[in-house]
């Protein structure tokens, strides 16, 4: 390993990805060696997600330099309620770099659908690739998410943003090389585009938002990590608004009609991230993941242990993460008891099944572990959500 680099998500001295335990020695920025050892909590054929659920070790460039033009508070923190910058010409000033939001849609896009506004060979295609504990997805592959950075989040690749802004042209980099040109020359959309990953995109301003309208991506990305495909016929529409100098907010509408029933639109947000910049990520650089990604989602079912469901139906309830938190807003996890199954819900993506280990030890979330927290009277008061980084810590409301 390079001393002086910081090492994100999937770069380890050491690992053993489906043994008991997964050894991390990472290079700080001092140039010291730190090594972790972590538990994988799931069943072996889940551990290469444990792999990719890990985050990045440091999310900080030029870490002795300030923005200049930054409004600051008296301890000399970025004052991110300030109002919205604006550029010469009158505009709100996108410009800067961002963390993106959106643990909601970044898994389930469709999280707000109904079922009948899916093709039926969509959903089927959905179940596929769900599992095949998502194989084929564009980051097991190191191919660009396309149409999925709009509402990326807590990834390597995509979770960080820079937006450059200029009169005639605006651009987005992200951390994995990708970048998109929205053009602001008044031009319209291409009627026959050459379909790309990144698409077309042109723009205006409608007021103080800024609207994106993009189309000409090929078929074989994704719109999020669950697996909704998209034809080359969708057409997305974005409104950017700078709320105030360190919060960005983000409307999507999705349009596909050979794919979806309807045209629908999602809401995320960003917040500032100053005094850095992006820290760059090649997927390809050490790409060997896939040759571990075995098994199927339902192999779960095979072995898990048998609960009664008086103890499965204590655990319902509504679950707040507390600090340390995994990235920036905590989440919130909803766990129900219907039918004699104990489900899930992450962030409103949808309920999934949580299949248990032991009486408080569970796996189901992508590849993540659950643990329930009990008192002395056996009732639960929080849980814990098991990345290969730790445990992260869920009180119950």
């Amino acid at each position: 390993m390079e001393t002086g680099r910081i090492y994100p998500r999937a770069d380890f001295a050491e690992k053993e990805v489906c043994g008991a335990s997964l050894k991390l020695s990472v290079i700080t920025q001092a140039g010291q060696s730190r090594g972790v050892k972590i538990g994988v909590y799931l069943l072996p054929m889940r551990c290469i997600l444990c792999v990719l659920a890990l985050p990045a070790v440091a999310a900080a460039q030029w870490i002795h330099h300030t923005d200049a033009g930054v409004p600051r508070l008296q301890n000399g923190q970025a004052d991110l309620s300030a109002p919205a910058p604006r550029t010469a010409d009158g505009k709100p000033d996108l410009s800067g770099v961002w963390n993106r939001i959106s643990p909601k849609y970044r898994a389930n896009i469709a999280a707000d659908l109904k079922p009948g506004d899916i093709r039926p060979t969509a959903r089927k295609l959905v179940e596929e690739r769900t599992e095949n504990l998502g194989r084929d997805s564009m980051s097991a592959h190191c191919l660009p998410a396309g149409p999925a950075y709009a509402t990326d989040a807590d990834s390597t690749a995509g979770g960080m943003m820079k937006i450059i802004q200029t009169p005639a042209m605006i651009v987005i980099l992200n951390p994995d090389l990708t970048y998109r040109q929205v053009f602001m020359d008044g031009r319209k959309l291409e009627d026959a585009p050459n379909p790309s990953w990144m698409g077309y995109s042109v723009g205006h301003w409608d007021g103080d938002t800024l609207v994106v309208e993009s189309n000409g991506y090929n078929d074989r990305s994704w719109l999020d990590t669950t697996g909704h495909p998209h034809s080359e016929a969708l057409r997305i529409t974005e409104r950017y608004r700078r709320r105030n100098f360190g919060n960005l907010e983000l409307e999507v509408t999705y349009s596909d009609p050979a794919i979806y029933a309807r045209p629908w639109t999602v809401a995320v947000r960003a917040e500032l991230a100053p005094d850095t910049d992006l820290i760059e990520y090649v997927c390809g650089e050490e790409h060997t993941d896939v040759g571990h990604w075995v098994g199927k989602a339902s192999d779960e079912a095979g072995s898990e242990a048998k609960i009664a469901p008086a103890i499965l139906a204590r655990y319902a309830g509504t679950y707040i993460e507390q600090p340390p938190l995994w990235r920036i807003a905590p989440r919130t996890v909803v766990i129900t008891f219907e039918d004699g199954i104990l489900y899930g819900n992450l962030d409103g993506r949808g309920k999934e099944r949580q299949y248990a280990g032991s009486e408080t030890a569970f796996s189901g979330f992508n590849g993540l572990g659950l643990e329930f927290i009990r008192d002395s009277q056996d009732a639960p008061v929080g849980l814990y959500i098991k990345h290969v980084s730790g445990d992260y810590r869920f009180a119950k409301k």
